[in-house]
């Protein structure tokens, strides 16, 4: 039984929306989740207890981690929806235009864009899997189950990890340019983006984008170097 699809979703400019609507979910994520990480600074205590707030959020109106898992579902469906709706636009634009054009080559900056979120994309989504197996069914983390979220962090990215911390940066960089890139392309398909205010919004999109990599970053650098253990 084929699955009913909304009309406006199967149109273009349906599917940008979602990919803008759901890009504003996953920005706004990646935000409260870095601020979240940065209280590692503070140290053990704070970082501890952020964790267990975030599991006992809702309680007792709603059960144990309810609304943790009601985020997860969100987060879930967002990205599921995105990674659809790019797939779908390339698909499109691949049949509108099958034949290249000889004469007419992709600038610099449209090529890099390209493969920045196509080939960047895949490295994001091996590093969220594997952040999922290290930090939420806790089967990869040296500590395991008998450790606080401090001291699974601690172990992560010690100077012996020092590939796990190089894979780590790696993908964070990634995810900054994807949100510099993905940004950007969704105020424009918002309408937000106008000849007055475009300089003004990009440099919005690689500020989101510089800010969301860098705050990221400080944890694992932090870690390995001593500064944080």
């Amino acid at each position: 039984m084929a699955i009913a699809i909304p009309a406006i979703y199967r149109s273009t400019v349906g599917k940008k929306a979602v990919m803008a609507v759901t890009g504003g979910i996953l920005v706004l994520y990646l935000i409260a989740h870095m601020v979240g990480n940065l209280k590692i600074f503070v140290g053990a205590e704070d970082f501890n207890h952020y964790s267990h707030w975030l599991r006992t959020l809702g309680e007792p109106a709603v059960p144990y981690r309810t609304v943790l898992t009601a985020i997860e579902v969100v987060l879930a469906v967002s990205i599921v929806l995105h990674i659809w709706s790019a797939i779908s636009l390339a698909k499109r634009a691949g049949q509108a235009r099958p034949v290249k054009y000889k004469s007419k080559k992709k600038s610099h900056a449209q090529g890099y864009a390209v493969h920045t979120m196509r080939y960047g994309g895949i490295i994001i989504a091996l590093y969220v899997i594997w952040h999922l197996l290290d930090m939420t069914f806790l089967v990869v983390n040296p500590k395991g189950r008998d450790a606080t979220p401090y001291e699974r962090v601690v172990a992560d990215f010690q100077p012996s990890h020092w590939y796990i911390t190089l894979f780590y940066i790696v993908a964070v960089l990634l995810v900054g340019l994807h949100l510099r890139h993905g940004v950007w392309s969704a105020m424009q398909t918002l309408g937000l983006r106008s000849p007055r205010n475009d300089r003004v919004l990009r440099a919005l999109a690689a500020t989101i984008g510089a800010v969301v990599a860098l705050g990221f970053i400080s944890v694992p650098v932090s870690v390995t170097f001593g500064w944080v253990g």
